[in-house]
């Protein structure tokens, strides 16, 4: 029976840390197989509230204002882990010690020695793990995490749940530390492991936080204890592209003046000018020439009257 949590046994049978400095041959840690069914269906709580619970394999990340927001929401990350009997890596750095991450964790999780005891859970200095010997080394690292996974596993839990804080910003391995998440994030997929980033929210310029939510499938901001989600220009776009196509297809239901005028394919053709598309666009998504779209659109001005496009749009819409 898989272990749920922390016993004497496991403390008896307890192997030593897998570290970093093992042979690795591909940095990737794509070489843990897991059942794909098995990581579709099983999701995993995160410990944090706006998130909820994700797959296994998701890259996560957080922008903190405090430090304080930080160590809590690190210690509810690492609390949902160990419940729900995961092997839990730390590698702690600035702005916390190794000190602050154990009292806080202390305060939260009963029963927190046990589990440090069985070794279900490693606090690692960030720096050393990151930077060993002052280099950064992608395979290294990422064959580091394929390790920890690996034993995990073997030790009869469901997975592995790593953390690191990014204090590498500022600093002349920028690009490299950017590599990595990417690295990252492509090797999680299909595996049993959830890893979480975190960034200080005032050490990261905008163009920094571009960057770094770009590379993780969830990028939030803890501010102060509150939450928010941090969108990327492309996800806003396409939110608007989803609301522009939402208020298009209203079109085809909803009534305005001149709207019994209209054959049902200008109603189709009138969606994709509210929508916004040229009408190569509006032609192809339509299956039909540019040049019959300009006769539809022509039609259409004529109809309701409008001036222009501009003024067709809003004589439909109602603005």
């Amino acid at each position: 029976m898989t272990p749920r949590s922390p016993t004497l046994d496991r403390l008896g049978k307890a192997a030593k840390p897998q570290t970093a400095t093992s042979q690795i041959a591909k940095p990737h840690i794509a070489r843990v197989q897991a059942d794909p069914s098995e990581l579709n269906s099983s999701r995993r709580q995160t410990g944090i509230r706006i998130i909820s619970d994700m797959p296994w394999g998701s890259h996560l990340c957080i922008f903190y204002d405090t430090k304080e927001d930080l160590l809590d929401t690190a210690v509810r990350y690492f609390k949902a882990g160990l419940d729900n009997n995961e092997f839990c890596v730390w590698a702690v750095a600035n702005p916390i010690t190794r000190q602050e991450a154990l009292g806080a964790l202390r305060r939260a999780i009963p029963g927190f020695e046990d589990y440090l005891a069985a070794g279900q859970i490693e606090l690692l200095a960030g720096k050393d793990w990151y930077l060993n010997g002052g280099e950064f080394d992608l395979q290294r690292i990422t064959g580091g995490w394929a390790e920890k996974l690996r034993g995990a596993l073997a030790k009869g839990y469901d997975g592995a749940r790593i953390s690191g804080n990014a204090f590498w910003i500022g600093t002349n391995h920028w690009k490299e530390f950017c590599e990595y998440e990417e690295e990252l994030d492509r090797s999680l997929a299909g595996q049993k492991m959830i890893a979480l980033c975190t960034y200080s929210l005032h050490a990261s310029r905008t163009v920094d936080m571009l960057d770094v939510a770009r590379a993780h499938q969830c990028s939030i901001v803890r501010r102060k204890g509150d939450w928010e989600f941090l969108e990327t220009p492309e996800l806003k776009e396409a939110k608007r592209e989803i609301n522009r196509l939402n208020r298009a297809l209203d079109i085809l239901s909803q009534s305005f003046p001149g709207h019994e005028t209209l054959t049902p394919r200008e109603r189709v053709a009138l969606v994709q000018i509210v929508r916004g598309a040229s009408s190569k666009e509006a032609g192809r998504a339509l299956g039909i020439s540019p040049r019959t779209m300009d006769f539809h659109r022509a039609n259409l001005l004529k109809k309701l009257g409008a001036k222009n496009t501009v003024d067709l749009v809003r004589k439909v819409l109602g603005e």
